[in-house]
């Protein structure tokens, strides 16, 4: 019996953890492995969109700052790379599962009694798309995703931003050989 309650609880206590778990910020970066981009040495913006258009000038700076970082320069036009990115809010549904007990044990009638209860919650998602064109060729050369939860203060979630942008361009320029 005491198995069943422990295991019962350990079960609890994983479910509970899951969601904090899943919630941890996801970085992704691509790039076009056959650009060497040490011939890259400038930029410039080209579309940034945000739904909240108080966050467009904070993106566009930590961007900068990044790229600035790795030593290329911000031109106002004509830059050997075109920036473009996109910010976007979605609501993701999370369900919890708590258990309380699983009944009288094992037997071959099935647990038994027990209760369980599932919360669904609508949790706000943000998801940050940086790409990088070849200005001249048109073409997307490397692209960054970030995705996180957000909170309910602004002050976080710029926060959360930034280190989303400085964990992207980590390992940027790639060393393509």
């Amino acid at each position: 019996m005491k198995f069943f309650q422990k295991t019962g609880f350990m079960m609890a206590l994983a479910l509970g953890v899951m969601p904090l778990i899943a919630r941890a910020q996801q970085i992704v970066t691509d790039y076009d492995h056959s650009v060497h981009f040490s011939q890259y040495h400038t930029y410039s913006w080209g579309h940034l969109y945000c739904s909240d258009p108080l966050f467009e000038p904070r993106i566009k700076d930590a961007v900068d700052q990044a790229l600035q970082s790795k030593g290329w320069q911000l031109t106002p036009e004509g830059g050997d790379v075109t920036v473009s990115a996109v910010a976007i809010l979605k609501h993701q549904r999370e369900y919890t599962t708590f258990y309380d007990g699983l009944g009288g044990g094992w037997r071959w009638h099935g647990w038994g009694t027990g209760w369980a209860t599932t919360n669904v919650e609508e949790v706000p998602v943000g998801t940050l798309i940086v790409d990088l064109y070849d200005t001249a060729g048109k073409g997307l050369i490397w692209r960054g995703v970030a995705r996180d939860t957000l909170s309910d203060k602004p002050e976080k979630d710029t926060e959360k931003m930034r280190k989303a942008v400085d964990k992207m361009f980590s390992h940027f320029p790639p060393h393509v050989e």
